[in-house]
């Protein structure tokens, strides 16, 4: 009971953090005067993406590797089967070209990237760390060089810029409640794990990876209300690069990843890269350039097919 109510007030502490991230990474991007889909690529990516961060440093640190991988692989299929599936169940969303000239291909070459680097040996280690960073940072220069001129998104009157006290009030609380939440979620989910014989990396994949997915599906759920669906595709897809590239990469310059559970090298990881494949033809069939609510029945079908398969496996 102990270890369900850390995750719980992880979890919570964790969602709260990074909504307050969020909230003023937003603000400052708009005092900045960045346009629409590129908040949606980088700062709100990297912002939803903070849970996954902490929490994968201090499991890495902590000497909990196959929670580290669990959390970013589960997070990654969590992000297109239950928070793609659920948004657009909600509402369809017409998909720029950008996400088949640009956003759709680095999020499979940096899932091919990580499936290079951990298949063989087991291991994501220091230089392997700082490929996957450096092809981060060559990736959004690209982005901010050549999607800002190519989208023109007018901000909504809702989008009033906070003052800066109150933005830099929030970015210090969201820092606070994300570090206070990961230490809970770590310890329930290790806790858990003990309790219930099963392994790190199931608890990771399922439990804490869909609790640290709970930003990116209220980011898009809000971006469907609001009508911001450049923000919602676009958050998602980054996010899973973010994920990769920025969550492993960091991670494991800090401390090298091993693999201990050969699941999420046997299993998980296929799973990650069959769904971050299939969205592709999702957004081409049956209308061309939009994903409609059959898409989402799809792919939260396959998404809960994961989690009862990897829990009963």
């Amino acid at each position: 009971m102990q270890n369900i109510l850390y995750i719980i007030l992880g979890l919570t502490l964790l969602i709260a953090g990074g909504n307050w991230l969020l909230k003023s990474a937003v603000a400052l991007s708009i005092r900045l005067n960045i346009p629409k889909i590129v908040i949606g690529m980088t700062v709100v990516s990297f912002a939803t993406s903070a849970p996954e961060l902490i929490v994968s440093i201090k499991s890495a640190l902590d000497g909990f590797p196959d929670l580290t991988l669990g959390n970013v692989v589960g997070s990654n299929i969590a992000n297109l089967g239950l928070v793609l599936g659920v948004t657009v169940i909600l509402g369809s969303i017409d998909v720029n070209k950008s996400f088949y000239t640009t956003d759709w291909p680095v999020m499979m070459l940096a899932s091919l990237v990580f499936f290079g680097f951990i298949y063989f040996d087991g291991v994501l280690s220091f230089y392997e760390g700082v490929i996957m960073v450096v092809f981060l940072i060559l990736f959004l220069v690209y982005l901010l060089r050549f999607q800002k001129q190519a989208v023109v998104d007018e901000l909504p009157e809702d989008d009033m810029p906070l003052p800066l006290y109150k933005t830099m009030l929030l970015l210090g609380l969201g820092g606070v409640a994300l570090w206070g939440g990961s230490e809970f979620l770590i310890n329930g989910a290790v806790g858990l794990a003990k309790s219930y014989g099963v392994s790190e990396r199931v608890i990771g994949v399922t439990v804490v990876s869909v609790g640290t997915s709970v930003p990116e599906l209220a980011a898009s759920i809000i971006a469907v209300i609001k009508k911001e669906k450049a923000i919602s595709l676009g958050n998602l897809v980054g996010s899973n690069v973010f994920n990769i590239l920025a969550v492993l990469g960091i991670t494991s310059i800090i401390t090298p990843i091993t693999v201990m559970d050969q699941g999420l090298i046997e299993n998980d990881i296929f799973w990650m890269l069959g769904i971050s494949f299939l969205v592709l033809p999702l957004v081409f069939f049956p209308k061309g350039l939009r994903l409609g609510w059959r898409d989402g029945i799809i792919l939260l079908a396959i998404y809960l097919a994961f989690v009862y398969l990897t829990i009963g496996v």
